[in-house]
């Protein structure tokens, strides 16, 4: 049973190489979806954004290539290749793509009792 999917296993890749960019889309591949955590890869065409919202979970994104500007409980936040940014649970957040970039986004859920 893989509890990671859509990627190479026991295999040394470029991550930011497994999407790519499409003029006028956001393209994402699901790496692994469960009640606990989310690993999303996500490829942003220059001007794409996702409208503010919120998680229940800590959101945590790697910028893999490119510059993605972040908006979190107002405040706006450039994160660049090789850096991350935590975004809160419940916090309003929001993505734009001031240019093409890439991103790995992991969500990590709080335990439902």
């Amino acid at each position: 049973m893989e509890f990671i999917k859509n990627i190479k296993h026991e295999e040394v890749f470029n991550l930011a190489s497994q999407v790519s960019a499409q003029d006028g889309q956001i393209v994402s591949k699901t790496l692994a979806q469960n009640p606990y955590v989310s690993l999303t890869l996500f490829a942003f065409s220059k001007g794409e954004e996702i409208s503010t919202h919120d998680s229940k979970g800590d959101a945590m994104v790697y910028v893999l290539e490119g510059t993605g500007k972040f908006t979190v409980g107002g405040k706006e936040h450039l994160v660049n290749a090789g850096e991350t940014l935590v975004m809160p649970a419940t916090i309003p957040h929001a993505v734009y793509a001031q240019e093409d970039f890439k991103m790995l986004l992991t969500v990590v859920f709080p335990v439902e009792k």
